[in-house]
């Protein structure tokens, strides 16, 4: 599956932006949508995950209660709307799929798309 990120950009600490996945190239039914990211000097680090069937979401313990995944079936595309962002969310957001169950590992995915740029100003 073909995967189309955007939405990055500069914003203030405690703003929000949306980032979307467009996806294309195959059926998502079966795949699992995740978000990670990339800081300067850092590993790839999980950020969200939903199952396009069904809708399970999972999230890393340092965004939740201020990131929503959530996917729109007729548009193949997954957002991750961040919101109260904090400068530590700086870094190059990825979005990611793979078919079947949910892991929480870049490794575990097939298919990225290019990176999206996020970085929160102090």
């Amino acid at each position: 599956v073909q995967l189309q990120a955007s939405g990055g950009g500069l914003v203030q600490a405690g703003g929000s932006l949306r980032l979307s996945c467009a996806a294309s190239g195959r059926t998502v039914s079966s795949y699992g949508m995740g978000w990670f990211r990339q800081a300067p000097g850092k590993e790839r680090e999980f950020v969200a995950a939903i199952r396009w069937s069904g809708g399970t979401t999972y999230y890393a313990d340092s965004v939740k209660g201020r990131f929503t995944i959530a996917r729109d079936n007729a548009k193949n595309t997954v957002y991750l709307q961040m919101n109260s962002l904090k400068v530590e969310d700086t870094a190059v957001y990825y979005c990611a799929a793979r078919i079947g169950v949910i892991f929480t590992t870049p490794g575990s995915y097939g298919d990225w798309g290019q990176g999206t740029q996020v970085t929160v100003s102090s």
